[in-house]
């Protein structure tokens, strides 16, 4: 029997060794090496080296297309639905609707007519019953199957041949040639590299759940998220109904959709028109201090609305505070006002909030940022009916953004009637709609007031 090789690597950053190391050569972290017996052989794809280099013309594509997950807003984000033989990992925060999404999908799917095998290693059969029966996605092709050893879930897919499989969660699987406890940095690496084996071998589409860090990332290496297909997390906050699912790694389609769902008693529902979900309150008020911005996710328009408050500081270094757009984006635009328009802000607090909680990070969004501040700070209203949308530069002129036209459409569809937006091409006239163009931030901001 051949020996087997042993190995240290960092539980911290996966950096691998032969001999022990009191320090990590990787990041520089102390004792943080963990021993590891790698089997001979477990690092091989399965082949035994019989596969040969091919010429890219003679691989044949694959034959089997896209199957749909039974959720439209899943099926946007994975670029039109599950690959079979793909790996996909789900992350997201605790509580968040991890295992309800997994499990409403499992359900879609076996009511199909395919075969799915979901396993747990964190709920008992009955509690797992329990959430099937309140979701309604209980049927008679779903298998639930308890097991935290890797080893026997392979075998039970040779057994069942199931067309979905769902692992929740990576952390509590382990294999039991690798000596260290389920969960960590070897652990995680080795079952996500079987479960590829396993998932390219036998054309089994995975989806697999995984633990985040208080940071916000998955937990474990790195290199798990190197290894799978697809990585997707679910976004939402504490006290909001809704949740955003987001891709950030796709190899079978891009990486700027995003789902959005909102979460009730019966599960996830799906939100076909989000634009109209998170202005639902709006009502084309005119306050002071709020704007509609129309955004862009992927292909998707979004309309959102960012509200400011501009008041005097009660200390002697006024406050910057901001929710749901970046605080330096913020810091820079105020300083564009100040500069260019000779807003004097550097005794005035300023609060900056995307309403519903939602994540802007496109640079589109500068101008309603600038509307709502200067809107805020001369206590002026602007006309609830207007969308802005514009980048803006440190000389204080307005910049082209994408898919303008897309975004004038959501607007006018949703009721707006007016939208200021930066001279370019490709702007499109329709009826009942507007379209103002500035080519500075003062000529925006005359045409919104």
């Amino acid at each position: 029997m051949p020996a087997k090789k042993t190995g240290y690597y960092c539980n911290i950053c996966g950096h691998f060794t032969s001999r022990w190391l009191g320090r990590c050569a990787g990041c520089g972290a102390w004792n943080s090496y963990v021993e590891e017996v790698v089997a001979p052989g477990r690092a091989g794809r399965g082949s035994g080296g019989r596969e040969r280099p091919r010429s890219v013309t003679e691989v044949s594509p694959l034959d089997n297309e896209r199957c749909s997950t039974g959720m439209t807003e899943l099926d946007r984000v994975l670029g039109g639905g599950v690959v079979p033989g793909s790996l996909v990992l789900l992350g997201g925060d605790p509580g968040i609707g991890k295992s309800t999404l997994l499990l409403q999908v499992a359900g879609a799917v076996s009511s199909s007519g395919r075969r799915v095998l979901y396993v747990s290693g964190e709920e008992s059969p009955r509690q797992i019953k329990l959430r099937a029966d309140r979701l309604g996605t209980s049927n008679s092709e779903l298998y639930l199957y308890t097991e935290t050893d890797l080893e026997a879930v392979d075998g039970q897919v040779a057994e069942i041949n199931p067309a979905l499989l769902v692992v929740d969660s990576i952390q509590t699987m382990y294999l039991p040639d690798v000596t260290s406890a389920p969960g960590s940095v070897s652990q995680v690496r080795e079952c996500t590299a079987r479960l590829m084996r396993l998932a390219k071998d036998r054309s089994v589409s995975v989806f697999v759940v995984g633990h985040v860090t208080k940071e916000g990332t998955i937990a474990g290496p790195r290199v798990m998220e190197h290894m799978v297909d697809a990585v997707l997390y679910i976004e939402g906050e504490r006290h909001q109904s809704f949740r955003i699912l987001r891709g950030v790694k796709n190899r079978f389609g891009s990486t700027n959709e995003i789902g959005v769902f909102e979460m009730s008693g019966a599960g996830l529902h799906e939100i076909a028109n989000p634009s109209s979900f998170f202005l639902m309150d709006h009502a084309y008020r005119d306050v002071a201090g709020t704007v509609v911005v129309p955004t862009l996710e992927g292909t998707r328009p979004l309309l959102v609305e960012i509200q400011a408050l501009v008041c005097p500081t009660s200390f002697g270094v006024p406050r910057r505070m901001t929710a749901g757009v970046d605080h330096n984006r913020v810091a820079l635009i105020m300083a564009v006002l100040e500069k260019r328009l000779g807003l004097m802000l550097g005794n005035y607090d300023a609060y900056v909030n995307v309403v519903g909680g939602v994540k802007i990070d496109e640079p589109a969004a500068d101008l309603g940022i600038a509307a709502a501040i200067a809107s805020s700070f001369r206590d002026r209203p602007m006309d609830g009916r207007t969308v802005v949308m514009g980048e803006l530069g440190l000389t204080g002129e307005l910049r082209p953004v994408t898919a303008a036209d897309k975004r004038i459409r959501e607007a006018a569809q949703l009721g707006f009637g007016r939208c200021v937006a930066p001279r370019q091409k490709g702007l499109p006239e329709l009826d009942g709609i507007q379209v103002l163009e500035a080519a500075t931030l003062s000529e925006a901001l005359d045409l919104v007031f």
